[in-house]
């Protein structure tokens, strides 16, 4: 990872915050947004305690103007970049209700945070890889967008569209030295987690615990591994 250029989207808490350190203690150069500035800043002082140069915005990435500002701050940063990880996700209401009771400006928000805005960071960030002949692109999927599951609503099917706009965008680009795959991180302890489960009763996953398998896809190694799903905590896929 050393001196690669590595935007991470949603980073200030739960996976994001993880990946961000994850790849801050491999040497990576970070560009990491979120909505939420005062505990960005506070991920941000962690990566930088790493050695990492970090640069934060402060960004809604389901509005198209700060998505191209992200970018393009990115990109005047650093020059270019690496790797994208599209991390941001939200739930919806919690406890999440079922379909035939789904509010529908909470079902849009939804899919537009969580389904729209990874296309157009990565419609934003490909041109740039494209001009290099290389570039690693990551969403962040689950298990509730490979299998419908009753009560998680809205969040499992942004996380269909999210897998199948990973197989368009890898097809499209299988051609080319820039390579697109999704992780399903799986059942974390994570906020977003105890909102959806608020009685779980086991044990559960910590986030950098999990970041393994991002490191690899955003490496040389996985050069030429394109349009894969990967599960994080079983290792299927690899």
């Amino acid at each position: 990872m050393n001196n690669k250029v590595v935007m991470i989207t949603g980073a200030s808490k739960g996976l994001g915050r993880a990946l961000t350190l994850a790849f801050a203690n491999e040497g990576a150069k970070l560009a990491i947004c979120s909505r939420t500035q005062d505990k960005l800043l506070k991920v941000k002082e962690e990566a930088q305690k790493l050695g990492a140069e970090v640069l934060v915005v402060t960004a809604d990435i389901s509005n198209s103007r700060d998505v191209e500002r992200f970018v393009a701050m990115t990109e005047e940063a650093f020059g270019h970049i690496d790797v994208l990880i599209n991390n941001a996700s939200i739930l919806g209401p919690s406890p999440m209700p079922y379909l035939l009771d789904y509010p529908e400006e909470d079902f849009a928000e939804v899919l537009k945070v969580n389904a729209v805005s990874p296309f157009l960071v990565t419609r934003r960030v490909i041109p740039g890889m494209l001009e290099r002949n290389e570039g690693s692109i990551i969403n962040v999927t689950s298990e509730a967008g490979h299998t419908g599951y009753a009560g998680w609503g809205a969040y499992g099917i942004s996380k269909f569209a999210v897998e199948g706009l990973t197989q368009t965008w890898a097809d499209e680009l299988r051609e080319t030295n820039v390579r697109v795959n999704m992780v399903d991180p799986g059942e974390m302890d994570t906020d977003m987690h105890q909102l959806a489960v608020p009685d779980c009763d086991y044990s559960l996953a910590k986030p950098e615990d999990i970041v393994d398998i991002f490191l690899y896809l955003a490496s040389n190694k996985s050069t030429g591994v394109n349009g894969q799903r990967f599960e994080a905590q079983s290792g299927e896929g690899l």
